[in-house]
Parts: C-alpha cells; structure tokens; sequence
C-alpha cells in the first residue's frame, strides 16, 4: 500500500490560509446594460411573475379543519410575494395590494391583519414552497454557506445562531438558491439535508463542513466536493476524501481556483442581509414564509439577469 503523505499535507494546508498565498479570487464582471433592463422591468416582471407562477401551484388537502374559512392561499401568496418583493409594511400592503392585486389576479381586497396572518398558515407556505422549487435552475457549480440573520436590530451573529435564526443554504455560481434551512440546525447537520436536495456536478464548502461522511454523500450524489481542510487532519478515509485532498496537495493552484468559485455563496448571504434587513419575522413558519418568499423574489432577478445575457451571447 502506498504510504500517503500526511506529514507534508498538514504542513502544506497552514500555509493556504496565509494572506496572499492564493491571489486570484473570482471577479464576476458586470454586464450593465443587461443588468440596467433587468433593473428597469423589475416591477413588470416580478408582477407577471407572481401571477403565473402561482397560478400553477396546487392546494394543500386540509381534511377535517374547523373555524373560520381561510381567504383564497393563492391570492395571500401572492400578497406575501408582492410585499416582500417591494419591502412593503404589513399596512402599507394592504393599500398597495388594492392597487396591484387585479394585476396578479387578487380579486376581493385584503385587510393588512389577513395579510400578517397569511405568514402563519401551512397552506400558503405550501404554495410558497411550490413557487421556489419550480422557479429555480442550476448551472451544476455549487457552493455552500451558513449564517445569521437579525430578528432585531441588536442582535448579531452569534446570538442569531443560538436563537435558531441561522440560514445554511446551497447555491449555484450565479448566485441562485437551490436549496437552504433556518430550522436552527447546526450548519453541518443542516448540510447534510440539503445535498440530498440539489444536483450538480460539483460542491464547495469552507472548513466548518469538514466531515467525513458529508463527503462521502456529496461524492455519492454524484458531486466532486472541494472542502478546505482544517490543520490538523489527514488523508486517511474513504476514497472520495483521499481523492479530494490528495487533488488539493498534488495540484494546489488548481483545486483552490476551483474552491474559491465558493465565494458565490458568501456574496449571496451578504447581499441578501443588506437588502432584507431585520426585522424578520419570529414565529417559526412566520420566518420560513417569509424567507422563501424573499429567496423566491431574488431568484427571480437574478434569472431575469442572467437570461438575458445569455440572448445577447
């Protein structure tokens, strides 16, 4: 059998994480008259967006609930979609989606207090849920992260993560979301779930994701994984780990050219915390509502950004 060099590894990987080691970061360039349309028929768009996406969406089955009738799930969605699109209050929606809602297809007016409610109910994020995995598409390069997110404007970082408002999720290098959880779980075990929800041809992780068995599972779902290593461990394990960082430690440049592509994710959470300030909501499927609902409506731009630089190529 031949002997790995796990001496030299762990000398080596101290060294990729030096200031300077690595110096060609991806820089995505900018197509600004592609992105200046995208900017201009946002509104147009993200209406007709609302309304046909949806249109296409089934009802949950509620057997045996009892009370009052709930209003239409479709046209809530659609009002939750519409007031986190456009940051909209709870009170400011209601005289908006008066405005709007014959555009999306609203037919009767809705009280702000049915549209607050509207975040509560299992059979709107049912559709909600319905509209983020239909509405997506993936170019295969993925990348994951994790963070946290405010509830208040005095919260940070690690009190987000002990209170259960962390986002773990997966994205493609165009920075569209395929797959994330703010369940509360530890980002690890969070990963762990939502590679069995993506495809793609390869995965990146930074070093908080070094566990053998995610690995394993990210190679067996038929991903090549790049996770950077921590200091001090070895190339013993399984093959898809040997072969990971055996590439890393033979082709150094090469692999890290491929880890950095990464940087897609992290742009994605900063971007969407500066754009969706706190305050989120608290209630556990308040939160989840509203956080598809606001993934949806930035995978929305960023598709409609990136078809049509694809028509002009």
């Amino acid at each position: 059998m031949t002997k790995l060099p796990n001496k030299e590894f762990r000398a080596m990987v101290p060294l990729l994480r030096e200031e300077g080691f690595y110096k060609h970061k991806p820089i995505r360039k900018i197509h600004w008259p592609e992105y200046n349309e995208a900017q201009i028929r946002e509104v147009t768009e993200g209406l007709d967006f609302i309304r046909e996406e949806v249109d296409l969406c089934k009802y949950m089955e509620v057997k045996g609930k009892v009370g009052r009738k709930l209003t239409n799930p479709k046209s809530l969605a659609k009002a939750i979609l519409i007031s986190e699109a456009f940051d909209f209050k709870e009170r400011e929606s209601q005289g908006w989606i008066k405005i709007l809602g014959p555009y999306v297809g609203i037919e009767k007016e809705i009280d702000e207090r049915v549209i607050g409610d509207a975040y509560n109910h299992p059979e709107v994020l049912y559709i909600l849920k319905q509209v983020f995995e239909k509405s997506k598409t993936s170019d295969g390069r993925l990348a994951g992260d994790g963070t946290g997110l405010e509830t208040t404007r005095k919260q940070n970082y690690e009190t987000d993560k002990r209170s259960g408002k962390y986002m773990t999720s997966i994205v493609d290098s165009r920075e569209v979301v395929q797959a994330f959880d703010v369940s509360g779980k530890q980002e690890c075990q969070a990963m762990h779930n939502l590679v069995e929800k993506v495809t793609g041809s390869s995965l990146r992780l930074d070093a908080g994701f070094v566990d053998r068995k995610l690995i394993k599972k990210i190679s067996a779902l038929g991903m090549k994984p790049f996770v950077f290593p921590k200091k001090s461990i070895n190339l013993n394990g399984s093959p898809a780990w040997k072969k990971m960082y055996l590439e890393l430690y033979y082709d150094v440049m090469e692999w890290l050219m491929e880890y950095y592509q990464k940087t897609h994710a992290e742009s994605f959470h900063s971007s969407f915390k500066r754009k969706n300030g706190p305050p989120l909501k608290r209630r556990p499927t308040c939160f989840l509502s509203q956080v598809t609902a606001k993934i949806i409506i930035h995978n929305r731009s960023r598709l409609a950004y990136f078809n049509r630089i694809a028509r002009v190529d």
